[in-house]
């Protein structure tokens, strides 16, 4: 025993040599331990080896327990270790390494071939031991095949059919089942007796401690919990295949989209500027989908070795912000296009109320200011993106913490309102036969639908399951909810720029042109320039002939104004 000596720094090489050839317990706990050298524990025979709260040990050379045997028992619980040794595990029963905050990673799980009892820092590495099995009941279990059947029946046998490990000696599976029911002479042994299948110097080589037919079974603790259960990232499998698809598509379709009207010559109007607004947010959620489909290739398989420093580390809060930031300010921007298309259709022929660059600057400045903040919070302590392996803030346990999930689906709620709101006015406004033709109708009140359905079909599960969750009433497990990641709650990141651009006449005008200045589609590029002047000259004309503003197209104000942008 060495203890409470704080000017030990290192166990250097061959430390302990020339002890007694008995096993040992060697606690060394307390101490100011930094480094163990390799083979500094040569020469032993050791039972436990006991390193707990040694708070500056941080390596154990990979070789620092060859030319020792054992330990059965290693405690390394209260120390800054980062690794464990790759050689000399094999021989450990019983691993202690709680408050290890630093050791993050295991070892591969076939140097623990003999491990029956782990008590860990991190739920997450129970994941690696949930179905791990010892060697020696790896053994066993090939070559009892037939043997674990007869287990089975033998527990409906009748008392007086138990079976003994050999013919010789009659000792019995059971003792108490033996005592009760002697063996006698004229029983004869069962064909999966031990001594069937092993010779003597085999059947030396077992623990029977413990029953085959009722086996020791590997146990770990902390057990992982329904927020973070033993799975990689994103559960199933056609989900890693489908968040490919889904987070390059809204890369691809906002990337375009940015760059055809940051790149236009056209006068920068306020439907462009929003949708600028909209694709940069609906391309940090692409940027999310990213980062998580990104994580969960590299950890497939061992996520138990990457989870804590994924969980705690910048990736994990880098990608919370950026869905948080990016969902806020995607909703936040929808509604305030969405209102900018209703007051343009409200006061179609009221000029001095048109909306101008310089009110949509200062109220899309407000979005911004508060989408980073909400997005910054769980950064700060309220809520946090550490709770699950996905990095949204699902962390409720605080009062603080639940009244900022509510407040923010809440708010979102408020904004599909508002969004449904003025569609329906606007809708009303194009049953107006004074305004638009039946054809025309038709066209815009489908285009209006579809919006209103893409904008529904991502906020109402999503909305549903958080608020019962926010509740600490959860409808659905963690695992499930990550089907709605993928399939709904990116689905406006992906069809907005479409939907707002991309499907619109002026965003291939400006497509077209800019492919052009690259050498590509010039002939329908020219095309597209000459109908632009040719309907500008004719606006032109209808204009000057007309003797007040009234007398303009309502009908033209009003699908131009659902043609974003414009």
């Amino acid at each position: 025993e060495l203890c409470d000596n704080l000017r030990m720094t290192t166990i250097p090489q061959n430390a302990f040599q020339g002890m007694n050839n008995e096993s040992l317990t060697l606690k060394l706990y307390k101490n100011g331990f930094e480094d163990i050298h390799s083979h500094a524990f040569n020469g032993t025979k050791l039972n436990q080896l006991i390193l707990k709260d040694n708070k500056n040990l941080r390596r154990i050379h990979n070789d620092a327990l060859r030319g020792a045997t054992g330990p059965d028992v290693l405690d390394i619980s209260s120390t800054a270790l980062e690794s464990l040794p790759s050689y000399g595990l094999e021989a450990i029963q019983v691993l202690n390494a709680t408050s290890s905050y630093s050791l993050k990673r295991l070892p591969p799980l076939e140097k623990f071939s003999n491990l029956l009892e782990a008590v860990l820092t991190y739920p997450s590495h129970c994941c690696a031991f949930q179905n791990l099995r010892t060697e020696k009941q790896n053994s066993l279990l090939s070559i009892f095949d037939n043997f674990s059947k007869e287990c089975e029946n033998t527990m409906r046998k009748p008392p007086n059919e138990v079976f003994y490990r050999d013919d010789s000696s009659n000792t019995p599976l059971w003792p108490e089942e033996k005592a009760l029911y002697p063996f006698t002479a004229k029983e004869e042994p069962s064909p999966y007796s031990y001594s069937a299948v092993f010779d003597d110097s085999e059947l030396t080589a077992f623990d029977f401690e413990y029953d085959f037919c009722q086996p020791r079974i590997l146990t770990c603790t902390p057990e992982p919990d329904a927020f973070n259960p033993c799975e990689d990232i994103l559960g199933y499998s056609f989900l890693r295949v489908l968040i490919w698809f889904i987070n390059i598509l809204a890369l691809a379709g906002n990337f375009t989209v940015l760059l055809v009207l940051i790149t236009s010559h056209y006068k920068l109007t306020v439907p462009r500027f929003l949708m600028c607004n909209l694709s940069f947010a609906d391309f940090c959620m692409g940027l999310y989908l990213l980062l998580i489909a990104a994580v969960d290739a590299q950890s497939s398989g061992q996520y138990y070795n990457h989870a804590i420093d994924w969980q705690t580390g910048g990736g994990c809060s880098a990608a919370g912000f950026f869905t948080v930031f990016a969902s806020e300010l995607s909703i936040y921007t929808l509604t305030v296009i969405t209102l900018e298309r209703w007051h343009t259709i409200t006061y179609a022929m009221q000029l001095d109320r048109k909306l101008r660059l310089r009110h949509a600057v200062p109220i899309m400045l407000g979005g911004w200011v508060f989408s980073v903040l909400i997005a910054v919070l769980p950064l700060l302590g309220v809520s946090s993106y550490m709770k699950v392996s996905i990095c949204l803030p699902m962390d409720v346990e605080t009062g603080l913490a639940q009244a900022y999930i509510l407040l923010i689906l809440a708010l979102n709620v408020v904004a599909f309102l508002v969004i449904c709101a003025c569609y329906i006015k606007i809708y009303i406004a194009v049953q107006n036969p004074e305004l638009v033709a039946a054809n025309k109708d038709t066209k815009v009140a489908k285009r209006m639908a579809i919006l209103i359905f893409t904008d529904f079909t991502c906020m109402a599960p999503i909305s549903f399951f958080a608020i019962s969750a926010a509740f600490k009433v959860p409808l659905i497990t963690v695992t499930n909810s990550k089907i709605l990641l993928v399939l709904f709650y990116p689905v406006n990141s992906c069809a907005n720029p479409f939907l707002y651009a991309i499907f619109t006449k002026a965003f291939r005008r400006d497509f077209f042109l800019l492919l052009s200045k690259l050498g590509c589609c010039k002939t329908r590029a020219e095309l597209y320039r000459m109908n632009y002047f040719s309907a500008h000259t004719s606006n032109c004309k209808n204009g000057s002939s007309a003797t007040s503003p009234s007398k303009a197209s309502p009908g033209l104000l009003l699908l131009s104004a659902l043609e974003k942008p414009c």
